[in-house]
C-alpha cells in the first residue's frame, strides 16, 4: 500500500492529463469554448525592446567557478539576459527569488548556474530539487545542467512519467545532487521512501504558474512539506497568475523580485495574426494552403484535445506535409523520438496539445499555429513562445471561428 494513498492509476492520469488541459470525452467539447478576445492575438513584433538590452556584466565578470566560466563559454553563452542580470547575483548570494521573464529569455541557465555553484562548494550535502509541469522540460533542464557541468563531477537525475521506476530507484542510490522531475513521479518515489524530501537544500517551481494551479498546487504542497532543511526556493515563468499570490508568498522568504515583463504579455519578438474563417470554409484546407510558403519551415500546431491532435497530423502526412505528433497519451520513448525528428528536421511540422507549449526548446521554430482558440492568455503566451526565442523573429497564427 502506498503510505500516501495515492494509487498509481490515479496519480498517472493527473500528471498526463491535467497539464494538457481538460481532454475527457465532456471536457474535450468544452475545451472548444474560449473566452479569448481574438483581438489580443494580433500584434506587429518589436524586437528592438529586446535586443536593446546590453548588460555591463558577462559571465566571465561573475563570481563562479573557471570550470564553469569554461564551459559557458564553449556553449556560446557569453553576455547575460536581463532575467540573468537582474537575478544571478542575489541567487548567488542564496536568496529567494521570483523571476517572470518570457519563454526562450535564459531563465533554465538563471537558475542552474547558482544551483551548481552552491552544489560544488558542499557536493556531499547538497541536494537541489528542480519542480516542472511537463517530462519534456524536465529533460531539456538535465540536459542543460549536464553541458553546463562537464568535468565537475556532479550528479542529477530526471524522475518522469512514462519511464521504469526501478532505474529511479539506481539512480537515487547514486545520491545526485540535483534531482529534476514531474510532481506525481517524485510524489510516488517520496511514498515508496526512496527520495529523501527532508535532504533538499534549494528548491526550484519552473514554470511555477502552471506548478501552483489547480493541476498540481495539492501536489507541490505535498512535496514542499517535508523539506525541513529548505534554505533557497527560486520560482521562474513567464507568466504571473494573481490569484497565486497568497502560496507564493508562503513559499519564499524575503524575495527578490524579478520582473523583466509583466507576465502577462506576450513575446515582443513574435508578430501574431489571427485568420478568420468563414461560414462553411473547410479550416483544414486553408492550413493545407499555408503550407505552400517556403516560410513555413520549422512549424508547431498546437490543438486543444489529443483526438484532434492525432487526427490533424495524420491529415497532415496523407498530405504530403511531413508531421509528428506529442501529447500526453504517447510514451515517453515516442515523444523523445518525436522531439528528436522534428529538430533534424525529418518533420516540417509538430502536432502537440499544451503538453508541448512549456519545455520544447526546438531553435529556430518559424511559425506557431492555433488550430483552435486557446483557453486562456497564459497557454497562448506559452505556446507562442516556442518562436522568436533568443532574439529572434517568430510568427504566430490563430484560428478563429
Amino acid at each position: 500500500m502506498n503510505p500516501n494513498n495515492r494509487p498509481k492509476p490515479n496519480r498517472d492520469k493527473s500528471r498526463n492529463a491535467r497539464p494538457v488541459g481538460r481532454t475527457s470525452p465532456k471536457q474535450g467539447k468544452q475545451a472548444k469554448v474560449s473566452k479569448l478576445d481574438p483581438r489580443l492575438l494580433v500584434k506587429t513584433a518589436s524586437p528592438s525592446s529586446k535586443t536593446d538590452f546590453k548588460s555591463e556584466t558577462t559571465f566571465s565578470d561573475l563570481p563562479i567557478g573557471a570550470q564553469l566560466k569554461k564551459n559557458l563559454t564553449l556553449k556560446g553563452y557569453t553576455t547575460l539576459t536581463k532575467i540573468q542580470d537582474q537575478s544571478l547575483l542575489p541567487l548567488l548570494e542564496k536568496r529567494d527569488l521570483m523571476g517572470i521573464s518570457n519563454t526562450g529569455s535564459g531563465k533554465t541557465c538563471a537558475f542552474l548556474i547558482p544551483i551548481i555553484e552552491h552544489a560544488l562548494a558542499n557536493p556531499h550535502d547538497f541536494k537541489a530539487l528542480i519542480v516542472t509541469p511537463t517530462r519534456e522540460l524536465a529533460l531539456q533542464i538535465e540536459e542543460e545542467f549536464k553541458s553546463l557541468t562537464k568535468g565537475m563531477n556532479l550528479r542529477s537525475a530526471t524522475f518522469i512519467g512514462g519511464t521504469n521506476i526501478n532505474s529511479d530507484e539506481k539512480s537515487l542510490h547514486r545520491h545526485p545532487q540535483i534531482i529534476v522531475g514531474t510532481p506525481g513521479r517524485l510524489l510516488d518515489l517520496y511514498g515508496r521512501r526512496l527520495l529523501k524530501l527532508n535532504m533538499v537544500k534549494t528548491l526550484v517551481l519552473d514554470e511555477f504558474d502552471r506548478m501552483l494551479d489547480m493541476g498540481f498546487v495539492n501536489d507541490v504542497k505535498k512535496l514542499v512539506a517535508p523539506m525541513n532543511q529548505r534554505s533557497q526556493t527560486m520560482l521562474f515563468s513567464a507568466t504571473l497568475d494573481p490569484d497565486q499570490s497568497v502560496l507564493i508568498k508562503s513559499l519564499l522568504n524575503n524575495p527578490v523580485e524579478v520582473k523583466v515583463n509583466s507576465g502577462g504579455n506576450s513575446s515582443e519578438n513574435v508578430d501574431q495574426e489571427i485568420v478568420h474563417l468563414k461560414d462553411g470554409q473547410d479550416k483544414f484546407t486553408v492550413l493545407q494552403n499555408m503550407f505552400q510558403s517556403a516560410e513555413l519551415e520549422r512549424v508547431i500546431i498546437f490543438t486543444e484535445t489529443k483526438r484532434l491532435a492525432d487526427r490533424l497530423s495524420k491529415k497532415l502526412n496523407q498530405a504530403g506535409i511531413q508531421s509528428g505528433l506529442i501529447h500526453g497519451n504517447k510514451s515517453q520513448n515516442f515523444r523523445n523520438r518525436t522531439i528528436e525528428e522534428f529538430k533534424n528536421g525529418t518533420t516540417r511540422v509538430l502536432v502537440a496539445t499544451d503538453v508541448a507549449a512549456r519545455g520544447i526548446d526546438v531553435a529556430d521554430v518559424t511559425h506557431v499555429i492555433n488550430y483552435q482558440l486557446p483557453m486562456s492568455m497564459d497557454s497562448y503566451i506559452h505556446r507562442i513562445g516556442r518562436t522568436g526565442r533568443a532574439g529572434k523573429a517568430g510568427r504566430a497564427i490563430t484560428f478563429v471561428n
